[in-house]
């Protein structure tokens, strides 16, 4: 199985290597839209609804991307990926930024060549198990099967997890999520295991969802994020900084709904002036004018508002802010300052 990771990460490192000298801004304005790749289907993260438009926690960078470069939160070309494609899709240039459930990791953020711009969830790897299993421990998985997506750092983690406390474990792997859910309902695994969010998403879905349990072992850190290609710094700052500028307007009192009364100069505060464009020049510093993140929070609304309305504790998902929330209400959430 190691082996088999390294030479696709030396495959992946070498096509990225080739993709990486586009100035990818340039590619997306003249393309009049952003290529961002997402999950093949994950609630409340990314999922098309009933008409067929994507939404979620991780469409809603991809929207204020668009919004911040093209002024339009709707141009974007949504490209489904899974665990074994999604690294391939960016490398190539299929995409021109993934945002989909991606743990940042070493091996990726080097060997891969692919720049991680930031955290939007702090993560962590579960179970999840039939309540009639009677298990309340993942410690007593002992000879379980287990449903896991390949191409992923779960699989990794769920060999260190069962090798340290000395368990053993029989893998049936599955390439998607949906795979993942269609098999652990059918019985061809005793237990699922992904990050703790997907699986609040998983069993949110379920036609009878407490009868499901996730288990009380969170045994990784998952830092998730949207990620781009090494070589284009310009680029990546955009994203960057896009994704900053929804964690920062939470944190300074900006949404959705008072933006344009901010922006227009309702304000004294030197940092909200700032982040809107109508003090100093930051826009310019990254290729684009002054009014980029305006637009950005004016589309999507701030950090809060887009997990409240996708994945929150009011939501089917039912996820509470924890380590998610500001550093100003006992998370670990802040954006470096914009300045």
């Amino acid at each position: 199985m190691k082996k088999t990771v390294f030479l696709g990460a030396l495959t992946v490192a070498g096509v990225a290597a080739g993709a990486s000298a586009a100035a990818t801004l340039d590619d997306v304005k003249a393309r009049g839209k952003l290529n961002c790749g997402v999950t093949t289907g994950l609630v409340g993260f990314a999922a098309p609804d009933a008409n067929g438009v994507w939404e979620g926690f991780d469409v809603a960078v991809c929207r204020a991307v668009a919004a911040a470069v093209l002024s339009d939160a709707n141009a974007v070309e949504f490209v489904p990926t899974t665990g074994k494609t999604r690294f391939t899709a960016l490398a190539s240039g299929e995409i021109d930024m993934l945002a989909r459930n991606t743990t940042w990791t070493f091996s990726r953020d080097t060997d891969l060549k692919f720049d991680f711009i930031g955290v939007n969830y702090y993560d962590g790897q579960g179970f999840m198990v039939p309540k009639a299993l009677g298990v309340s421990s993942a410690k007593e998985l002992d000879g379980a099967t287990v449903c896991i997506q390949t191409g992923t750092t779960t699989e990794l983690n769920l060999a260190d997890f069962f090798r340290k406390n000395n368990i053993s474990y029989e893998p049936v792997p599955v390439e998607t999520n949906a795979e993942g859910q269609q098999q652990y309902l059918a019985g061809a695994c005793d237990t699922y295991t992904t990050d703790a969010s997907g699986l609040a998403s998983t069993r949110a879905a379920f036609e009878n969802p407490t009868e499901h349990v996730i288990l009380p072992e969170i045994i990784s850190k998952e830092p998730l994020g949207p990620l781009v290609r090494h070589g284009d710094n310009e680029w990546g700052d955009i994203v960057r900084w896009t994704l900053n500028a929804l964690i920062s307007a939470e944190e300074l009192g900006v949404t959705s709904a008072n933006v344009e009364e901010l922006a227009s100069g309702a304000t004294d505060s030197p940092e909200v002036n700032r982040l809107l464009g109508t003090e100093g020049n930051l826009g310019e510093m990254i290729g684009l004018d002054a009014t980029w993140a305006k637009r950005a929070l004016a589309a999507v609304g701030n950090y809060g508002e887009v997990f409240e309305k996708n994945i929150g504790e009011k939501t089917p998902i039912g996820l509470a802010r924890g380590l998610n929330a500001q550093w100003t209400d006992g998370g670990i959430l802040y954006s470096p300052p914009f300045r």
